[in-house]
């Protein structure tokens, strides 16, 4: 009797191995149709776009389920605030990076030099330009109008601050508190099965999505903006691989290599939607399975998406450099850092939301040269396949982030990340949780 019981985990995982064939199939066929019926293609948008907010509507209850877990589970406050720091200090040190190499490529490649654009009609996008917050409306935004509101909206730092409110309340709580945290528990396991549900849409999300943008786009914009597109490519491959894998065996000794393969999934969902949002909640449980603490995953991963934006960093600077040189009209390298500066600090918060990084662009722009602002409409048409070397990355540089973080604190469970690695304990996708209750901090610490 006990034999067919090992042999069933498989099955159940080779169901998703062929989901996410689909999805590769979807992709190839999304792209055919997108060049051969490009009429048709533009109005399967919708199906891409439901497919993102099927997922958008559980990263709300996620996040507040596992920051609730992590902080609730931590006997002393000061350790959360710890976490929270040094992933903060991390974040504005990376970021800078980034922007430091997008600075020194866009200056070496030159992209738009040449062009002579003469600029399309933009009054969208001057719309998203005038309509961005400032830094004191973006601080006041965190605080949700209400105790629910945070679940209603979707935004992801109200939801974070409401959740680690609650999680603080429940170590205050002590022993009372117990029923509430376990009460949680169930609850993110239930969250956890309808998100493994939506996902068996996700082929249809993709085949929309990617048939939209190639419908839309076509070759020419393609052709016309090659080099900017290969080089912000480039750029983030050279980030990830080289500065980000670096890093990473710099500061926990492992391999890039790895920690991407054992990603590769979430990477072709985010290929797919250009939506790094759509891999937030996967990325919160294979983090933890990969054995980082739950306090780290729960900080970490949601601080993350507002606020370590490499991907984003090196499209600003490269985008910027594209349109001054295209209108003729040079930035000398005071101006560049300048704006720059002003344009990382204006896109915290707007990760994974779509054309944040287009209203970013704009805005920056308005504030410092309006008269470059116009240009923006010409990047347009190949903004959706940038955004998707920016979410790639900027998922890429939260991985990294939370595996670091983990390990500085001494929550990182390196057997298990070997095991891992290695296909010895493979992740559950009919659950995207461990059934089995992970070892506490406390546990890793002694590890360690």
């Amino acid at each position: 009797m006990p034999t067919p019981t090992p042999d069933a985990a498989p099955r159940r995982r080779d169901k998703t191995h062929y989901l996410y064939l689909a999805v590769i199939v979807a992709v190839l066929l999304g792209i055919l149709v997108g060049f051969l019926f490009p009429g048709f293609a533009k109005g399967l948008k919708p199906l891409g776009d439901g497919f993102v907010n099927l997922i958008k509507m559980m990263i709300s209850p996620i996040i507040f389920c596992t920051i609730v877990i992590g902080v609730g589970s931590v006997a002393k406050a000061a350790k959360v605030g710890k976490v929270g720091i040094m992933a903060l200090v991390y974040f504005i040190v990376m970021s800078t990076f980034a922007l430091a190499i997008g600075l020194v490529v866009g200056n070496i490649l030159h992209p738009g030099e040449g062009l002579h654009l003469n600029p399309a009609d933009v009054k969208s996008v001057q719309k998203s330009a005038t309509g961005t917050d400032g830094p004191v409306d973006f601080l006041l935004h965190i605080i949700p109008k209400t105790f629910v509101s945070a679940f209603t909206e979707g935004q992801v730092l109200q939801t974070l601050l409401v959740a680690l409110l609650v999680g603080f309340a429940l170590q205050k709580l002590g022993p009372k508190g117990a029923p509430i945290l376990r009460g949680v528990e169930h609850i993110q396991r239930l969250v956890f099965r309808v998100l493994a549900m939506i996902m068996w849409a996700a082929p249809i999300g993709a085949f929309g999505a990617i048939a939209a943008v190639v419908g839309a786009t076509g070759w020419a914009a393609l052709k016309s903006l090659a080099v900017i597109m290969i080089g912000f490519y480039v750029t983030c491959l050279v980030f990830v691989f080289v500065v980000l894998g670096l890093v990473l065996w710099l500061g926990a000794r492992v391999n890039i290599w790895h920690l991407l393969r054992y990603l590769g999934r979430e990477f072709l969902l985010i290929l797919s939607t250009s939506s790094s949002e759509s891999a937030l909640p996967r990325l919160i449980a294979k983090m933890e399975h990969l054995g980082v603490g739950k306090s780290v995953v729960g900080i970490t991963v949601p601080t993350g998406y507002s606020f370590n934006l490499d991907g984003t960093a090196i499209y600003l600077t490269m985008a910027t450099l594209f349109i001054a040189a295209a209108q003729d009209e040079p930035l000398s390298l005071g101006s560049q850092i300048g704006l720059l500066v002003f344009m990382i600090i204006a896109s915290k918060g707007a990760a994974g939301v779509s054309g944040s990084g287009i209203a970013t662009l704009a805005s920056g722009l308005q504030s410092h040269r309006p008269e470059l602002v116009n240009g923006v409409g010409f990047i347009l048409g190949i903004d959706r396949f940038m955004s998707e070397a920016r979410a790639l990355t900027n998922f890429a540089g939260n991985a990294v982030a939370t595996v670091l973080i983990g390990n500085w604190t001494k929550e990182f469970d390196r057997e298990q990340a070997e095991r891992v690695f290695a296909g010895n304990a493979p992740f559950d996708e009919a659950t995207l949780i461990d059934e089995e209750r992970q070892p506490e901090p406390e546990e890793v610490a002694a590890k360690a």
